[in-house]
């Protein structure tokens, strides 16, 4: 039997793994804290291409900052404010989220119309 680079790749897209979304069904993904030394840490949020798309770098409490809300403890980010557009998306943790890189991701976030 012969095979050809097109035989290869046909068999390649079916054995390759499926890369799946970072959090099915949300808009974005939060990424654990990061810390960047000297008392500065970050968070990152991601599409789910695992772009970075908005974040928060702060020496300070992350849920002072504007920009994430947090729950009563445990402490997670029960909710995203967009730095850019200022909508507002409920967060919560999720089974199905993944990882981006080596940031793993925290809460899954949605917008539910608000």
């Amino acid at each position: 039997m012969k095979f050809t680079a097109t035989s290869f790749l046909i068999a390649a897209m079916f054995i390759a793994p499926k890369v799946g979304a970072i959090c099915p069904g949300f808009n974005y993904g939060i990424g654990n804290v990061m810390a960047l030394g000297n008392g500065i840490s970050r968070w990152d949020v991601y599409d789910d291409s695992c772009n970075v798309v908005d974040g928060l770098t702060t020496t300070g409490n992350p849920c002072d900052q504007g920009i994430f809300e947090c729950s009563p403890p445990p402490i997670l980010f029960d909710q995203y404010t967009n730095t850019f557009t200022g909508l507002i998306y409920a967060c919560r943790t999720d089974p199905n989220s993944g990882v981006c890189g080596s940031d793993v991701i925290s809460v899954c976030c949605r917008n539910d119309g608000n």
